[in-house]
């Protein structure tokens, strides 16, 4: 076997992703020149935050003027959907070894959804590259989005909608894999039932909490039928 054929195959994986975080770190570098983030700081958070949603909203933050505590807070309410990605791979991740930090820490939605459509058991070692591979690709679009925001006049509006594109692509990927429509169906549910009910700010964590809940009562009542 070539020695770089683990990264040919990594590689050939990210794809999807790095079609997807090319021009949505691209988008993310053009916003937060656009409210005065230094350049130095848009990349420094794409390498040590490395949340996409999250530096979305932090650049929404500090442009309307918020508080550090605020942006503290919006943030872990936002990311609050990872400790249910840890707690699914708790099993997968154990015995990784010195890659385990950075897996941890690279576990963004997009990751774990390459991670968790591959078949058999979890390669470490390649779901390092993947997990790496597709930080490369987010910080390299947010260089490109900083170096046109700080060189030329651009008109941002709407493109922060590239997030939404990408989390619709994931999704459906998710949906063909699994073959499995009722994890979607409540998804769906829970996001039209917290968008007519929940103020704006709790609308993300409601439908999450909601579906969550739903979800592992469905997993209750069957396991216990089955037993």
């Amino acid at each position: 076997m070539p020695q770089d054929r683990p990264w040919k195959s990594a590689f050939s994986t990210t794809l999807p992703v790095m079609f997807g975080y090319l021009p949505l770190g691209a988008a993310y570098g053009i916003l937060a020149i656009d409210v005065g983030v230094p350049v130095w700081s848009v990349l420094l958070m794409s390498l040590v935050i490395y949340a996409g949603a999250g530096q979305f909203l932090a650049v929404a933050l500090l442009g309307a003027g918020a508080s550090l505590l605020e942006l503290a807070v919006a943030t872990l309410m936002l990311n609050s959907r990872h400790l249910f990605y840890g707690l699914s791979l708790l099993q997968p991740f154990s015995g990784a070894g010195w890659r385990k930090p950075y897996l941890i820490f690279a576990l963004t939605d997009e990751t774990y959804s390459l991670l968790t459509s591959q078949a058999g058991a979890l390669d470490h070692a390649q779901a390092f590259r993947i997990s790496l591979l597709n930080q490369l690709w987010w910080v390299l679009g947010s260089a490109l989005g900083a170096a046109i925001g700080a060189g030329l006049a651009f008109d941002s509006r709407g493109i922060e909608f590239a997030l939404t594109a990408l989390f619709i692509v994931l999704t459906l990927e998710q949906a063909r894999r699994l073959r499995r429509g009722l994890p979607f169906v409540i998804a769906l549910f829970c996001g039209l039932a917290a968008l007519f009910v929940l103020p704006e700010r709790h609308l993300l964590l409601g439908a999450i909490g909601a579906a969550t809940l739903l979800l592992l009562g469905h997993y209750r009542y069957h396991r216990e039928a089955d037993a």
